[in-house]
């Protein structure tokens, strides 16, 4: 009895201190200026930094990491190597598949973690090769929010919907060397949210976008083992396009435009096993949010008045911190993948966001098994921080089929 009190009390300590110790990490905001609050001592400790500003835009399911491979590892695929998925990624890359046709699918159960069932990403991607030179690829996005119910200020039902967006791409890659490529994509964008509803005298409707992808990609042979290996380069500026509205309110929304560099590693260890080294470094080409910013008066914050090209320009100057902020709105993913007789793979990854600017951290763990015309991936994310993330403890998966393998059998 005597030894279960003492145990009692010893677990209790421990969680009185972690608490103690988890409140003083937590952010406060005052007058601009970050600070850490101990709720203890009631002391308020500036951190020298800035209030969190997270840049943020209307349709961000357009930068959701689709495919399970890529979320394996740390939501990086700008230089790995060619599937149909690139179609998100970098779309050059498809010019160097080592496949005549192939088509991915992938579902993605979303905020499962909370009860919800109806909520999820579905995503449908694929290329042709017309040579040796030219590839040509289509994709498909589509995310259900589910079953929701619409009420007024007051709590009164409006009715139930089932609010919905999709993006539709297409994309022409060409090889400009035997090392180079580059590619061009076109999207149409349809965000269907509170169809009918009414907010403040304006009637909601569905927005509607168009936007282009542009990127390139440089890979290179390279003799550091006796068996060789690559390095990849890839660079990729997605979702350039129109801003969006849900009303016929002249004031819209930025979409999330978006520059990406990635690098890559492949090593040949021997005539069985590869492994590669995989980094991603992305930038929303959205202006910082500046509410405090209205010199014309009309009551609407001068940042989000820019045109659609302007606020690229913008994005990378506008943060009230100056650079270092700037530098905090790059999000960072590390990835590593191995590969046995390119039959079965490990995968594993990081991926960082400053606290200013969201806060996702989290690891990253895949496999993934090919056999003939058929592969599969899997990836499961494992939070690193006490903020919900929509996918945590969820596991996703892809399907690859590699249609070119049929010719080998005639």
């Amino acid at each position: 009895m005597k030894k279960s009190l003492i145990q009692s009390l010893f677990i209790g300590i421990l969680i009185l201190l972690g608490t103690a110790l988890e409140a003083q990490i937590i952010p406060q905001c005052r007058n601009g200026q970050g600070y850490s609050y101990n709720p203890i001592t009631g002391q308020q400790i500036p951190t020298g930094e800035r209030c969190a500003n997270a840049v943020t835009s209307a349709v961000p399911f357009l930068r959701i990491v689709p495919d399970a491979r890529g979320g394996a590892m740390g939501d990086v695929g700008i230089a790995t190597s060619a599937d149909p998925n690139g179609m998100h990624y970098n779309q050059s890359k498809l010019a160097f598949a080592d496949k005549k046709v192939a088509l991915s699918a992938t579902y993605t159960p979303w905020m499962r973690n909370l009860g919800l069932q109806d909520v999820y990403l579905a995503y449908l991607a694929g290329y042709v090769q017309l040579d040796e030179f030219q590839t040509i690829g289509m994709g498909l996005r589509y995310f259900s929010l589910g079953d929701i119910e619409f009420t007024d200020e007051n709590g009164g039902s409006l009715g139930q919907g089932r609010p919905n967006e999709f993006e539709v791409t297409g994309a022409y890659a060409r090889k400009l060397s035997k090392k180079l490529s580059a590619a061009i994509g076109a999207k149409f964008i349809y965000s269907n949210l509170a169809t009918g509803q009414v907010v403040e005298g304006n009637e909601i409707k569905p927005g509607v976008a168009g936007a282009a992808d542009l990127s390139m990609t440089y890979r290179t042979p390279v003799k550091i083992t006796k068996n060789g290996g690559e390095i990849t380069f890839g660079a990729a500026i997605s979702n350039l396009g129109s801003k969006i509205t849900y009303t016929n309110s002249v004031n819209r929304d930025y979409i999330p435009t978006n520059l990406g560099l990635g690098f890559a590693w492949k090593f040949n260890l021997d005539d069985y096993n590869t492994l590669t080294f995989t980094s991603d470094f992305n930038k929303l080409l959205v202006p910082t949010p500046r509410p405090d910013i209205d010199e014309d008066g009309d009551q609407i914050p001068d940042y989000k008045q820019y045109s659609s090209i302007r606020g690229v320009f913008k994005s990378f100057g506008d943060a009230p911190g100056g650079f270092s902020e700037e530098l905090k709105e790059i999000t960072t993913g590390l990835g590593a993948e191995y590969w046995y007789d390119d039959q079965f793979a490990v995968r594993a990854g990081y991926f960082f966001e400053h606290y200013s600017k969201g806060n996702r951290k989290y690891f990253s763990l895949g496999l993934g098994v090919k056999y003939n015309v058929f592969g599969i991936n899997f990836s499961y994310l494992v939070p690193t921080t006490n903020q919900r993330n929509p996918l945590d403890n969820t596991l996703r998966f892809s399907l690859l089929f590699d249609f070119s393998a049929f010719e080998g059998d005639n």
